[in-house]
């Protein structure tokens, strides 16, 4: 399985429900990276998308705690067992969990991949994905050259786990 998100030097991912940054280039990657796959996601992250809409030409599942919830176009799941069910007969490649906080920290130990665009900079944030530089069981296996958008120096690195 796959991780996929933009972080900022501190690790940080959003505020208030908002992504940190907007680079068009890590939309178009993301977007390349995951379309035609499944997507695995929390209801706040869903409901950040515009229209709270789930993400075209995927197969979206959502993990949250409220049994009543319904989204049309959407497949709803309230447990990580149960997420990791509705992939059960996918390729490892072709899942991406994609937030919030949560749900990065309560997947981490399926996936093996993580695709991570770093930002060079560090806004207030109040959701964080797991600092996986720190984790000795994952290493860096890629970085792009720095690329720059409206100021903001970006890279895309790829983590691998690390077989043991």
């Amino acid at each position: 399985m796959n991780l996929i998100a933009n972080v900022s030097e501190n690790w940080g991912i959003g505020i208030g429900g908002e992504l940190l940054v907007r680079i068009p280039e890590d939309m178009k990657f993301f977007r390349s990276m995951t379309l035609g796959k499944s997507v695995i996601m929390g209801r706040k992250t869903l409901e950040s998308f515009p229209g709270e809409n789930p993400l075209k030409n995927r197969t979206n599942i959502v993990i949250t705690s409220d049994t009543s919830y319904e989204k049309e176009g959407a497949e709803i799941v309230h447990s990580v067992k149960e997420a990791l069910d509705a992939v059960s007969g996918q390729k490892s490649e072709d899942v991406f969990i994609i937030g919030g906080e949560s749900v990065y920290a309560q997947m981490l130990e399926y996936a093996d991949t993580a695709y991570i665009t770093k930002v060079s900079v560090s806004p207030e944030a109040d959701a964080f994905f797991p600092n996986i530089d720190e984790m000795p069981d994952w290493e860096l296996v890629h970085a792009s050259p720095a690329a720059e958008h409206e100021g903001i120096k970006y890279r895309f690195c790829t983590y691998r786990r690390k077989v043991q």
